[in-house]
C-alpha cells in the first residue's frame, strides 16, 4: 500500500513537473501573492471602510450604506464628481490631439532618428513629476515667466491674474505632466500599420487626408484609445496639480478624498468617495471605449 501510494505521488509529481500551465502557475504564484497583497488587499479594506461609520475616535463597523448616500447626496460632492471628470476629460482630449502629430512625425517622418526623436519627446518627463508642477506654477505665476516676458514686450501693463489657480492651469499642467503617457501607445499603433495598405490606397487614387481616414485612424484607434485610458484614469485622481495651480475653483474629488483620510480622520467617508469615484471613472471609461468603436465602425 505504501509502495503503491509512493509511485502515486511520483507520477504526480512527474506529471506536475511536466505540465507547462503548472509550471507558468509556480513561476506566476509570487507575483500572484505580491498583487494580492499590495493591491487586492488594500482594494478590499477599502471598500469595507466605506460601509462602515465613524464618529470621533470610535469606528462603527456594522455595515451601512450612510456613506454612499452622503456622498453621492451632497451637492458639494456631486459638482466635485462632475468638475473631476470634465477637467480629466478634457486633459485628454488635448493631449491626444497633441501627441497624436508628435506621433505621426516619428513614425512616418522621422526616418532613421526615430530613437533621437523618442528620446528628446521623454526627456522632460526624466524628472520629478512634482518638479515639473512646480514649473508650471512658475510659468503661469503672477510674476512669471509669461507675465514677465508680456510686461518686458509691452503688451501688458500688470501681469495677468487668470493664468493661475482656476482649472484651465490644472488642464495645462496636466496635459504637459502626461504627454509622454500618449505618445508613446500612439507611436507603436502607427509603427505597426502595414505601409502596403497606404501604397495600395494611393496606387487606387486615394488623396493623402482620404487615407489617413480610411486606414491610418482606424488602424491606429487602439493606441488612442490606449493612451486616453491611461491618461483619463489617473487624472481624475491626481491631487497634487489642483493643489499647487488649482487653487479654490480648481479643486478636484481627490483633494476632498486626501481631506477626509488625512486632516479631517473620517476613513469611511473618504474610503466611499474614493469607491464611488472609482466606479464612476470605470463607467465614463466604458462609455468612452464603446463611442470610440461605434465612431470607428462608422468610418470603416
Amino acid at each position: 500500500m505504501a509502495a503503491l501510494e509512493g509511485g502515486l505521488g511520483s507520477r504526480l509529481v512527474h506529471a506536475y513537473r511536466r505540465s507547462e500551465a503548472a509550471r507558468g502557475l509556480a513561476l506566476l504564484s509570487p507575483t500572484m501573492l505580491i498583487m494580492l497583497a499590495a493591491l487586492a488587499a488594500p482594494m478590499v479594506l477599502l471598500a469595507l471602510y466605506s460601509f462602515w461609520t465613524q464618529s470621533g475616535y470610535a469606528l462603527d463597523t456594522n455595515l451601512t450604506l450612510a456613506q454612499y448616500a452622503t456622498s453621492i447626496g451632497r451637492a458639494n460632492y456631486r459638482a466635485l464628481f462632475y468638475r473631476s471628470l470634465e477637467i480629466s476629460a478634457i486633459v485628454t482630449v488635448v493631449t491626444v490631439l497633441l501627441a497624436y502629430p508628435m506621433a505621426y512625425f516619428v513614425a512616418f517622418r522621422a526616418g532613421r532618428s526615430k530613437f533621437v526623436w523618442l528620446i528628446l519627446l521623454t526627456i522632460p518627463f526624466w524628472t520629478s513629476y512634482l518638479l515639473r508642477v512646480f514649473a508650471w506654477k512658475l510659468i503661469l505665476g503672477y510674476n512669471g515667466v509669461i507675465n514677465s516676458g508680456l510686461m518686458s514686450l509691452g503688451l501688458i501693463h500688470q501681469p495677468l491674474e487668470f493664468l493661475l489657480y482656476n482649472p484651465t492651469a490644472v488642464i495645462v499642467t496636466l496635459a504637459h505632466a502626461w504627454a509622454a503617457f500618449a505618445i508613446l501607445p500612439i507611436y507603436v499603433s502607427l509603427e505597426k500599420i502595414d505601409r502596403s495598405l497606404l501604397e495600395a490606397a494611393a496606387d487606387l487614387g486615394d488623396g493623402p487626408v482620404r487615407r489617413f481616414l480610411r486606414i491610418t485612424l482606424p488602424l491606429s484607434l487602439p493606441g488612442v484609445i490606449g493612451a486616453a485610458v491611461l491618461i483619463f484614469v489617473p487624472t481624475t485622481g491626481d491631487y497634487v496639480t489642483p493643489t499647487l495651480v488649482g487653487g479654490s475653483s480648481g479643486v478636484m474629488i481627490a483633494n476632498v478624498i486626501e481631506e477626509q483620510f488625512d486632516k479631517v480622520g473620517n476613513w469611511p467617508l473618504g474610503a466611499a468617495l474614493a469607491v464611488a469615484s472609482m466606479a464612476a471613472v470605470g463607467v465614463a471609461t466604458l462609455l468612452f471605449v464603446g463611442a470610440v468603436r461605434a465612431a470607428a465602425g462608422r468610418i470603416r
